[in-house]
């Protein structure tokens, strides 16, 4: 259960001072986590007809260094647990074999009425 994503920093990622505006790295979390959904069998749009949803309920992110726009960065990360109705994922921004942003992101499982549901009842055939 993990994924790696490449990505060329945009421009419009960057702030005056030319380097990744730190919000900017929970999107590229993002981008893993959809990979590793992906990977999983279960895309966001699966889960969404579904009626599952997966709200970002903490977060963590530590800023060792920066990119800047047009860096080719890899982010790699994968889930850390599946416990009662949270879902852990770690994440990491490397340039070249330089490790510049850890983090994770913690979800909870929720139906549309926003009543959590039993991770392990959504992820228990991967």
């Amino acid at each position: 259960m993990k994924a790696t994503v490449e990505y060329r920093v945009p421009y419009a990622d960057t702030d005056q001072m030319g380097v990744v505006y730190y919000g900017n790295y929970y999107v590229y979390f993002e981008r893993l986590r959809t990979e590793i959904l992906r990977n999983m069998n279960l895309p966001y749009s699966k889960l969404e007809a579904e009626g599952i949803f997966l709200p970002v309920i903490e977060s963590h992110c530590e800023y060792k260094n920066s990119c800047t726009y047009d860096d080719l960065i890899t982010i790699e990360g994968e889930v850390d647990y599946i416990k009662g109705v949270k879902v852990k994922i770690n994440c990491r921004v490397y340039k070249d074999s330089e490790l510049l942003v850890s983090g994770y992101t913690v979800h909870a499982c929720i139906n549309q009425a926003g009543k959590p549901i039993k991770a392990k009842n959504i992820f228990e055939n991967v």
